[in-house]
């Protein structure tokens, strides 16, 4: 069934390349839904205790270099391959309700991406998590470069520059990951047998010597694919070209591709390096946090807004995650999770905007709450997520996430906590600028319509769903966070206790 899930959606891709344009949209809807049933299917089949891979396809692909064709699900990805698989049918739904150019071709990119991000959360073996990794941006770069948005009033075509650059930064960081991952399997077969298994070389080792360099060479990779504040460069110009459906799942998912590397790969193959370094990647974390809320809360085109959004809660996210202990990465995987399910709504509810207005400039917007209760409900939901409002499973998150770090770190969590303060500026800043200000003359408010109201619903009833019972991530995910973060810590990595899992129930 696994790889099923894996194949699926590039399967139906193909097919639709061959199909009618008025019917390539829904075929590829199809396509997304068949995935997302699969997935669910395989979460109901989880066994909740277990830390170890479940559902596994572990087969020789390549003998002579130790390369297998390995698969796996366990706590770590299991609800990232579900926050995929439901982030792209809101996408291709949101884009198949749309006249799009080529699109056979759109719809089969789109699908080729899943593929690809699917198979870089499932692979078990290095090359082939390194190989999916890289293959998930090339139909982005056609996405983004073909289907992009040209900012310029002459008419000069800014997508394509925008997209190079998002290459080139994310290109450097897989080339130096591909030659962190062939020297990892080298160093760690001490003259033996050469293995690319994730699992085989933890039990091997990696000396503490070359675990040094290495790490900074996967760390460039993850850093920049979030991407983190110095890294960030790519990330404005990409996101103001890029076509808002593909934007959806980009923004959604993959950022969490590089958050997620951390957990699987670089704690348990690079633990002493990671220990080491793990002061300076806080430090990197934190300048996320702080430079994009203060960005985010200080742009006036609303796709930014979002986009530095992001990058201050993937500093959050690694903030976790390097806090080296169970509950900060427990925290880490459900807020990935859900800044996927908050920021993909937000850039659905960016395209209804700008269809409405015309602009993407948030001073030219105001009162399209008049006649769209609807709209601004879901859209307010949305908004109080994104600020982890109390009682929402983004709260839930940075608690276990800030918990983790004051056990850790105190004095990184004490600055942290003022990336929670500036969260609430900008997403309140954000809703009422465009629901609730002075309506400029000639803009008309009306209500979100069904075909919309379809796509993103669903998804703001997870937000909902997740609020009401978090638990429902943080018990399948902990299992494997503790073996993963003892990797790290030799076993002294804790989560919360029952009692303070009661007193947490409580306050929520």
């Amino acid at each position: 069934m696994i790889n099923a899930l894996l194949w699926a959606p590039l399967a139906f891709g193909f097919v639709g390349l061959f199909l009618p344009r008025r019917v390539v949209g829904w075929w590829a809807t199809a396509g997304a839904l068949a995935t997302l049933v699969i997935g669910v299917i395989m979460a109901f089949g989880f066994d909740n205790g277990a830390a170890g891979l479940q559902d596994t396809v572990n087969t020789t692909w390549i003998s002579g270099l130790g390369v297998d064709y390995s698969l796996g699900i366990d706590g770590l990805n299991l609800f990232l391959v579900l926050l995929t698989a439901v982030l792209w049918v809101g996408g291709i739904a949101f884009a198949a309700f749309r006249e799009q150019e080529r699109p056979q071709l759109f719809f089969f990119l789109m699908l080729a991406a899943e593929t690809a991000t699917l198979g870089s959360f499932l692979a078990q073996d290095l090359l082939l998590f390194v190989l999916f990794f890289d293959l998930m941006l090339v139909p982005f770069y056609f996405l983004f470069g073909a289907w992009g948005v040209d900012r310029t009033a002459e008419g000069g075509r800014t997508a394509p520059a925008a997209t190079l650059k998002m290459m080139i930064y994310t290109l450097i960081g897989s080339l130096l990951m591909l030659v962190g991952a062939i020297a990892t399997a080298i160093i760690s077969a001490h003259g033996g047998h050469l293995t690319f298994s994730i699992e085989a070389i933890q039990h091997q080792g990696v000396p503490v010597g070359s675990q040094r360099w290495i790490f900074w060479f996967f760390a460039a990779a993850f850093l920049v694919k979030m991407p983190a504040f110095l890294v960030h460069g790519w990330m404005a110009d990409a996101y103001r070209a890029a076509p808002l459906p593909a934007l959806v799942v980009f923004s959604g998912v993959l950022a969490k591709v590089g958050a997620y590397g951390f957990l699987r790969v670089v704690l348990p193959l690079f633990p002493q390096a990671t220990s080491q370094f793990q002061t300076v990647i806080l430090l990197v974390a934190l300048a996320s946090i702080l430079y994009g809320s203060v960005m985010a809360f200080t742009q006036t085109n609303i796709r930014l807004i979002a986009g530095y959004s992001s990058v201050a809660q993937l500093g959050f996210i690694t903030a976790g995650i390097f806090a080296l202990r169970a509950d900060g990465s427990d925290g880490a995987i459900l807020q990935m999770v859900n800044h996927g399910l908050v920021v993909a709504p937000i850039f659905i509810i960016v395209a209804i905007l700008v269809e409405r207005t015309g602009t993407e400039d948030l001073r030219s917007m105001g009162g399209l709450a008049m006649r769209a209760p609807v709209l601004a409900a879901l859209f307010l939901i949305v908004a109080l997520a994104t600020l982890a409002m109390p009682g929402s499973a983004n709260f839930i998150g940075e608690f276990y996430i800030l918990n983790g770090l004051f056990q850790s770190k105190i004095v990184f969590a004490i600055v942290a906590i003022s990336g929670v303060a500036m969260s609430a500026y900008y997403a309140l800043r954000l809703y009422i600028g465009t629901m609730h200000n002075r309506k400029p003359d000639g803009f008309a408010s009306r209500e979100i319509s069904l075909r919309d109201g379809v796509v993103l619903a669903p998804l703001v009833l997870c937000i909902l769903a997740l609020a009401l019972y978090p638990q429902l991530i943080l018990h399948r995910a902990d299992p494997s966070v503790q073996k993963s973060v003892a990797a790290v810590t030799g076993g002294e990595s804790s989560s919360p206790s029952t009692s303070e899992e009661e007193e947490l129930a409580v306050t929520k």
